[in-house]
């Protein structure tokens, strides 16, 4: 049996830690309430069994991957010259005060 410190097992130490362990739980639920009420207001994906918290776990809150990805955007020939020639300006200056 492993040695554990009598200040571990004083009754003091033990109430002070079980409340400050029930306070974290209890912020912990008012998080989860709020992000169940902001599911709630956006009418979020927490319509189903299947992805509410409904029964207490919190599978349902954590958000699914995106299936959509943006498209890649484009720059024109013309756009991408006029950002390296206004690069190149800047670092023109900024050799210049070198």
């Amino acid at each position: 049996m492993p040695l554990v410190p009598k200040s571990v097992t004083d009754p003091t130490f033990l109430n002070a830690a079980l409340e400050g362990l029930e306070l974290q739980k209890q912020r912990i639920e008012e998080q989860i309430a709020y992000v169940r009420s902001l599911l709630g207001k956006s009418g979020g994906r927490a319509t189903t069994r299947k992805n509410s918290a409904a029964a207490g776990d919190i599978a349902g809150l954590v958000a699914a991957p995106a299936t959509k990805t943006r498209k890649k955007r484009v720059l024109s020939p013309a756009a991408r010259k006029r950002i390296a020639e206004a690069q190149k300006k800047r670092w023109a200056e900024f050799r210049k005060e070198k």
